[in-house]
């Protein structure tokens, strides 16, 4: 090879130049380098070089005075020196000698008689001469030695568990730390030789195939080692304090070995699975449900926390699933016999919470959700059920629900297939008993929008409602609640007892969007009417008949009624006062002047009066109904009357007027006398009227005892129901027929429940 030289490094001047500047011609040098056994290392990188002086003269004219052309420069010539290096004598085993002695004083816990350096030179220097494959193997065979020994040396040994343990750390722990010292010699080793070769292990992996050959061969030490960490970890199951350092370093060394999941993983689960499936059996027998719950949450928290600590991460899952099937799995039944109803009742939210956290783990979530609908059912059934209790029907039903919907929320985070189940077993629990919930809720929100409920604000009112509401979609029979609510709302306009209009109405919103606007129609109709008959009424006082006929000292106001949209209300025949019909007369000239073709049908029943009495001890005034009103006025011209004479000249039907007579005679407010006293009206009792009656208000209610329901009044509307339902399936009937024209008769029944949305029995 050569080179070419440049002219201001490498010139010379000829022979006749005269410059004073000048070289003398370089003469041809050679210079060999032959291999030094101080520097084994660098044999294979020694070049020969030789330089010859280019055969052509070359000549630079340096004078000042004369410039002259450059002349061409001498080349030089490098070429190889063909040559091999050789090694000294005994080079491999001496350099051995070397390092199975460092090896050794490593495995002794001796001093190292060379500085690691000149070790891991002399490691290097023997892989540069292809003597690595032969090195691994001596390296291999000094370490299986005394791996062996160190094995061996456990064996025998009838120490306590305990300090066995330590010692099999121990063991382990020098391993580890001698291995890294002989790895970080023989670095050259791995990332030579090892990397070459694929099937041959690092020093390290080669190291721990040694130790895991030679504990396979001492089964005793393996063996006792398993056990002694099978009842450390049973001792602190049972509480007692343990070394879980030691637990964690005898576990990594199972795992670094590869012989984690075999040897000790295995019987590991086994012994787990027993513990727990005797200590289940235990503390269900021994405690109660909710302390059983704790129990287990807390035993799951400890193995869960055992993992983090000492046990390897693979064997979390099959643990976990282990303590879950002995302490939950196997006793789920149990479990809900045994607690489940005592929990709800007590409304036990933390404990039914654990509960479902428990029970989602073991997938039994949908056994959990039987024995909801099942104490829903139950509970719901007593509540029902209870014919005696029939007025706290509603309020019991109302309290038990606003408790599931809380365990609902709190217990069993909002689960939908939870919330469904209440709603399906709260359906069928108010249906066992035909229509009379429907009714009882009529008549419970009747009282709560009854004037007279003090205490109660607009917004506890709307709240009740809503709850009301939420029962009124599980009832089957709406046209019973509807027939039921109609005739209480009827009362409620009419008597002038209703609490807020806007409540009232704010129901019937309610029930329009529940049920749409046909349900509503009539009850929207009757607002109608009451506002209606307000103008009428206005109307009628500024009219001509009002000003010139009315007899003086009565104001009378009507409520004119559309029939269709009002209860029907049997006739009640009274003779009214002379003052009273002459007020009939009156208007109804009128208005059948202002509305032609209309009819006015009287209900006496209805009506209600404010009559002013004279007492000895002062005047009074007396709320009363039109019947009691009726009564009282025969006083005012005689101050005794029998039960027949009163009959006589009301003409009101027997059982209406003894419970009359009995309401102004018999109860809180006695404005007559009874002779003989006695609760109960009976033939020939005489009445007369009590000048001495007093009361520190003014203006006095006389309970209307004929307002109040009777059993006849009650199937009546029940029966109404029934002949409306006929009506309703008729029209049904008509309608599929005359869309389909042919229809068999399962068919026909099908399409009718869908159409009428009846539920068969």
């Amino acid at each position: 090879m050569s080179l070419p030289t440049k002219r201001s490094t490498f010139s010379a001047a000829s022979a006749s130049d005269d410059s004073s500047y000048s070289s003398p011609p370089m003469k041809k040098a050679k210079n060999d380098l032959h291999h030094s056994p101080q520097h084994p290392n660098t044999a294979d990188k020694v070049v020969g070089f030789h330089m010859e002086e280019d055969p052509t003269p070359a000549a630079a004219n340096l004078s000042r005075k004369k410039a002259t052309l450059p002349q061409p420069t001498k080349k030089f010539v490098i070429k190889l020196n063909k040559a091999k290096p050789t090694l000294p004598t005994n080079f491999e085993e001496n350099t051995w000698e070397k390092l199975q002695s460092a090896i050794r004083a490593i495995f002794l816990k001796k001093k190292i008689s060379f500085d690691l350096e000149s070790l891991y030179q002399a490691v290097d220097n023997l892989c540069l001469h292809k003597l690595d494959g032969k090195l691994y193997d001596q390296i291999e065979k000094e370490c299986e030695e005394h791996i062996s020994a160190a094995l061996q040396s456990l064996v025998g040994q009838n120490t306590d568990l305990t300090v066995f343990l330590s010692r099999v750390e121990k063991c382990w722990q020098d391993f580890c730390d001698q291995m890294l010292m002989i790895r970080s010699i023989a670095l050259t080793l791995d990332r030579k030789y090892v990397i070459q070769n694929p099937n041959v292990r690092s020093l390290w992996e080669m190291g721990l195939q040694l130790f895991r050959k030679h504990l396979s061969l001492a089964p005793e030490v393996e063996q006792r080692t398993v056990k002694g960490l099978l009842s450390m970890i049973e001792k602190e199951r049972l509480a007692e304090a343990v070394n879980r350092t030691l637990l964690s370093h005898l576990l990594k060394m199972f795992t670094a070995l590869g012989i984690y999941m075999e040897s000790f993983e295995k019987p590991f689960l086994e012994g787990t699975s027993e513990f727990y499936a005797a200590e289940g059996m235990k503390y269900m027998q021994q405690s109660d449900v909710p302390e059983y719950l704790k129990h287990v949450e807390g035993r799951l928290h400890e193995e869960n926390e055992r993992c983090i600590l000492y046990i390897d991460a693979v064997t979390r899952k099959p643990l976990i699933t282990t303590v879950e099937r002995q302490l939950l799995e196997r006793h789920i039944l149990v479990v809900l016999e045994k607690g489940f109803t005592t929990l709800m009742d007590g409304r036990r939210t933390e404990d039914l919470q654990r509960m479902q956290t428990l029970f989602s783990r073991v997938n039994a979530l949908e056994s959990l959700r039987q024995a909801l609908s099942s104490y829903v059912r139950k509970t719901g059934q007593k509540i029902v059920m209870d014919e005696e209790k029939d007025k706290d029907m509603v309020q019991s039903l109302l309290d038990f629900k606003a408790s599931l919907d809380i365990i609902w929320e709190e217990s069993f985070y909002k689960n939908e297939s939870f919330g469904n189940t209440i709603k399906d077993s709260f359906e069928h629990l108010i249906n066992l008993r035909q229509n009379r919930p429907a009714e009882l809720i009529a008549k419970f929100l009747d009282e709560k929008l009854r004037a007279g409920n003090k205490g109660t604000s607009e917004e506890e009112l709307e709240s009740v409602l809503e709850k009301v509401l939420v029962l009124f979609r599980f009832i089957q029979g709406k046209d019973v609640f509807e027939a039921f609510y109609k005739k209480d709302l009827a009362k409620r306009l009419l008597l002038g007892k209703s609490a807020s209009i806007d409540a009232e109405k704010s129901m019937i919103s309610k029930l329009k969007t529940e049920c749409g606007s046909q349900f509503t129609n009539k009850l929207e109709g009757m607002f109608k009417d009451i506002e209606l008959s307000k103008e009428i009424n206005e109307s009628f006082k500024q009219s001509s008949q009002a000003r010139t006929k009315l007899p003086s000292g009565i104001e009378m106001s009507v409520h004119v009624l559309t029939t269709g949209y009002w209860p029907t209300y049997p006739p009640m025949d009274v003779k009214l006062p002379h003052e009273l019909n002459v007020y009939q007369d009156i208007f109804k000239e009128f208005y059948l002047s202002k509305y032609s073709g209309r009819r006015l049908m009287w209900q006496n029943s209805l009506g209600h009066c404010v009559l002013k009495a004279d007492f000895s001890k002062g005047k009074k005034e007396l709320a009363v109904s039109l019947f009691q009103a009726v009564v009282l006025m025969l006083f005012n011209d005689a101050m005794k009357l029998s039960f027949e004479d009163i009959k006589d000249s009301t003409s009101i039907e027997d059982k209406e007027l003894r419970r009359t007579l009995q309401s102004l005679a018999c109860g809180k407010v006695r404005v007559l006398q009874k002779n003989p006293k006695g609760r109960d009206v009976e033939d020939g009792d005489e009445f007369e009227f009590n000048d001495e009656f007093a009361a520190p208000l003014y203006r006095i209610k006389v309970n209307a005892i004929q307002m109040k329901e009777t059993v006849e009044e009650n199937t009546s509307t029940t029966e109404r129901v029934f002949q409306d339902r006929q009506y309703q399936i008729d029209a049904a009937i008509v309608r599929i027929m005359k869309t389909r024209k042919v229809l068999s008769h399962t068919l026909l029944i099908t399409e009718l429940f869908q159409q009428v949305n009846f539920t068969p029995a």
